[in-house]
């Protein structure tokens, strides 16, 4: 076999239950590339990830590490053969430093000279271009620093192939710059790297082949020169697919929502949220963008009502609702839907079917002590024909559901209660793109309806198509409010890293 065939995976299968989550899949990377892979959700990425990881054993297929096949039976096996894996969610012990957190887990390590260390760190730092200090504590870097760091403690291991899940999804434009380099540097020096996003523009930037995957089975490996994200897109999904967002102009109205000087803490009494000030219009989606913990969770509850404010004012329709609980939001007549970010913790009751889940909200508005589930039964079956719900039925429990159905059962009862205000975060999070796509066409109806919008996502370039303005926080504080149509990502960018920029509180 070719030496610079780092992976092969050949005919892989994977079975859970009755789904085929592998089915015959065949996979390389060479030494020295950037390989992408993409597919929709479902499709298949993790599960065969997770077995070049060993997390999982695949039920039938071949694998072969640098040219000898290989039984990879647990992620400590992988790690041995090369293999390092760089999570999404960043595994590191906070209140130690880079150094220790390199080490940690490694046999032989633990009394090994502090010097030495130091200065093996360094010499792989400056050979992949890690600016890392090995002494800096964790909880003191940024959110790329955490992520060099991550990268490091494989390198140090002697991966020589590298699989980055989703490596962007936190990050600012201007840190996603500086890791596209840094991986550059990697496979410059040799390195096979694997990177697993759902951003096409992304693979267009960085990757030099990628291969799609549909339902479980390969669709073919392109150089990425000879593609484009319209043709990425038609693979993935099996059909042709409009890529465009339409941001239908309308008129703006009045200030339906108006938030003053907010302030809120957590449990240990930090500043979550700092004189927060902004208005939300009629007919209008404003947009939110912040890297991860920024207080986008902690400002979408406290409108709500399911987060304590210190202090400050939510005014609706004249009233200040700071203090009220949801269910006297409700009472007051107050149409607010709510989208959050946990869709089964927060949004949904798990164990209940749609039409349970449904009446939650819709007994409100019934009267009389009988629940009327005619109505409501019939709204759960037109919901699954106008979004594509997969699911058996209108009785079935939605904790069964794929992570992509429940959000669209979510998505869809809050819509039908017709909202004077939508507040959405992360509406579209573990959905595929064709249902992305009908979601921000749902949003624009009810824009056009003169419902106001906070829309909270972490893509920027949805932002700045589908937005009238964005608002920007750091640190739990408001950087800048800036039309959509006028500012760039890398403007954005800086923002979210704490450089102040316009304030546009009003239209």
């Amino acid at each position: 076999m070719n030496q610079n065939v780092f992976v092969k995976m050949k005919n892989i299968s994977k079975t859970f239950g009755t789904v085929k989550a592998n089915d015959h899949i065949n996979f390389e990377v060479n030494k020295g590339e950037i390989h992408a892979l993409l597919g929709e959700n479902g499709a298949g990425k993790s599960t065969l990830m997770n077995m070049l990881s060993g997390i999982y054993r695949p039920d039938s297929g071949s694998i072969y590490i640098h040219g000898n096949e290989v039984k990879i039976n647990s992620p400590k096996d992988s790690i041995q053969k090369g293999i390092g894996m760089i999570h999404q969610h960043y595994k590191l012990v906070e209140v130690q430093t880079a150094k220790e957190n390199i080490i940690i887990g490694q046999s032989g390590k633990l009394f090994m000279n502090n010097k030495k260390l130091t200065e093996q760190i360094n010499k792989i730092s400056n050979q992949f271009g890690l600016a890392i200090d090995p002494d800096k504590k964790i909880y003191d870097m940024s959110i790329g620093e955490k992520q060099a760091v991550e990268i490091l403690k494989v390198l140090y291991q002697g991966a020589d192939i590298l699989i980055m899940d989703e490596p962007t999804a936190v990050l600012t434009p201007q840190e996603t710059k500086k890791l596209f380099k840094i991986m550059k540097n990697m496979a410059k020096e040799g390195c096979a790297i694997i990177i697993i996003t759902h951003k096409l523009h992304e693979v267009m930037e960085v990757s030099d082949r990628v291969t799609v995957l549909r339902k479980g089975t390969t669709v073919g490996t392109l150089y990425t020169a000879d593609t484009n994200p319209k043709a990425l897109t038609d693979l993935m999904v099996g059909m042709s697919v409009n890529l465009s967002i339409e941001r239908p102009e309308t008129e703006k109205g009045e200030a339906i929502l108006k938030i003053n000087a907010l302030k809120a803490t957590d449990v240990e009494k930090v500043e979550v949220l700092k004189n927060i000030t902004f208005d939300l219009h009629a007919g209008e989606i404003l947009g939110v963008a912040g890297v991860a913990g920024s207080g986008q969770k902690e400002l979408c509850e406290s409108i709500a009502g399911l987060y304590s404010v210190d202090s400050g004012e939510i005014i609706y329709d004249g009233e200040n609702i700071v203090g009220k609980t949801p269910r006297d939001i409700i009472k007051k007549g107050i149409s607010m839907s709510f989208i959050p970010e946990d869709r089964l913790g927060m949004g949904l009751v798990a164990s209940m079917d749609m039409v349970d889940n449904f009446l939650l909200k819709e007994h409100h508005n019934q009267k009389g002590l009988i629940l009327k589930r005619k109505p409501v039964s019939k709204k759960c079956k037109e919901m699954i024909e106008k979004l594509d719900i997969r699911t058996p039925g209108i009785h079935h429990p939605v904790r069964q559901l794929s992570g992509g159905n429940i959000q669209k059962v979510l998505i869809g009862r809050e819509i039908e209660m017709n909202p004077h205000v939508l507040i959405t975060a992360y509406a579209v999070r573990g959905l595929d793109i064709g249902v992305s796509h009908k979601i921000y066409d749902l949003i624009n109806e009810q824009k056009k309806k003169g419902v106001a919008i906070l829309f909270i996502g972490e893509d920027l370039d949805v932002l700045l198509e589908l937005c009238d303005r964005i608002m920007v926080l750091c640190d739990g504080e408001i950087t800048g409010i800036v039309s959509a149509k006028e500012v760039n990502k890398e403007q954005l960018g800086l923002m979210m890293a704490g450089e102040k920029g316009p304030m546009e509180v009003s239209l």
